[in-house]
């Protein structure tokens, strides 16, 4: 028998951000992260300097998580924690502080795909947000990932296609790189690409069989195209930013959506969800919505707090593992890359 009431502790701290969050059956009471702006310095993650600072952030964000939720730790019913994939170093703060916290209160420890969740945020009880219903197709795009998966339930999720070298998250943040703009360039080129022409500059698409990506030719043939109009013009960057970000984000877009199409005629599966990081980008979420329309699908975009790494994800995926009892223990391993 289940309590009526499941509290979860969610932790999360795969990469950069510390996170916290608290759930009751499925609804989020609070949800905390502490960002490390460190790492701007460097123009990317540095994984030792991560660790350390998750060492420092993950007890008063679980103590802020907590508070906000007004609940004591004596009324959790299990705490989750993400497994993997991430960095080690900061995979293992987060695993050791749940596992700690679990001995010592006696309650049930739970191990997290971090991808899972990504997709699974759908289900987190929110107002004015539907839950998809199984089947369904998931579009995680983020940093790391770039995948569609075949969700035939909570538990049974299937790749069905995913890139063979470098991730739409890595295609943004090297354009923006190129472009001069600051780490994490990804949001930025999101916000010059609103003010741009998307028309103006062409570039051509992957030649990738099924439904796989590929991002490492693209983000060279941007690279070529800014060093061929930079020699011409030393002023071209800051002249076209808006239309170059505007171009290669209509094309990164272009590319999902049409692996998407695919993967929807070879399922005849009519629902997708987007789900990680990138799934923040605002030309991304209205393609998807305009799809309804145009392809006669329905799509299912997370609230905006959900998309980027976070705990609430995590909690939703513990809740109903809790449900199953799905379990784990102190003896459960942290990975840098998990089976799926």
């Amino acid at each position: 028998m289940h309590p009526k009431e499941v509290f979860i502790l969610a932790i999360e701290s795969s990469c950069d951000d510390t996170a916290a969050a608290v759930l009751c059956n499925g609804k989020v009471l609070s949800n905390e992260v502490a960002r490390q702006s460190i790492h701007e310095e460097y123009g990317g993650v540095v994984p030792e300097l991560a660790s350390r600072a998750h060492q420092q952030n993950i007890v008063p964000v679980i103590d802020v998580a907590l508070k906000k939720a007004q609940i004591n730790k004596e009324q959790l019913s299990a705490i989750a924690f993400t497994q993997g994939p991430g960095l080690m170093g900061s995979l293992l703060v987060g695993a050791s502080f749940a596992k700690s916290m679990a001995i010592a209160l006696e309650i049930p420890l739970i191990a997290v795909n971090h991808m899972h969740a990504h997709i699974l945020a759908h289900f987190i009880d929110e107002e004015g947000f539907d839950k998809p219903n199984f089947p369904f197709l998931a579009l995680t795009i983020s940093g790391g990932h770039t995948q569609i998966v075949k969700v035939h339930d909570f538990f049974h999720m299937e790749i069905i296609g995913e890139t063979t070298d470098d991730a739409v998250g890595e295609a943004f943040d090297k354009t923006a790189k190129i472009l001069g703009l600051p780490y994490p360039g990804g949001p930025l080129i999101d916000q010059f690409a609103q003010i741009g022409n998307p028309k103006k500059y062409t570039f051509t698409h992957p030649k990738v069989e099924g439904l796989n990506f590929s991002f490492s030719g693209l983000k060279t043939q941007i690279l070529y195209f800014v060093q061929r109009n930079t020699k011409e013009n030393p002023n071209f960057i800051e002249e076209n930013k808006a239309d170059i970000c505007a171009s290669v984000q209509e094309t990164i877009i272009a590319i999902l959506m049409d692996k998407l199409k695919m993967a929807v005629a070879e399922t005849g599966i009519k629902q997708i969800a987007i789900g990680g990081g990138v799934s923040a980008n605002s030309g991304i979420r209205n393609t998807l919505k305009a799809s309804e329309d145009k392809y006669g699908w329905k799509t299912f975009i997370p609230k905006f707090e959900y998309t980027t790494d976070n705990a609430a994800m995590i909690g939703i995926v513990g809740y109903h593992k809790f449900l199953h009892d799905q379990f784990s223990d102190a003896n459960t391993v942290s990975k840098t890359r998990i089976e799926f």
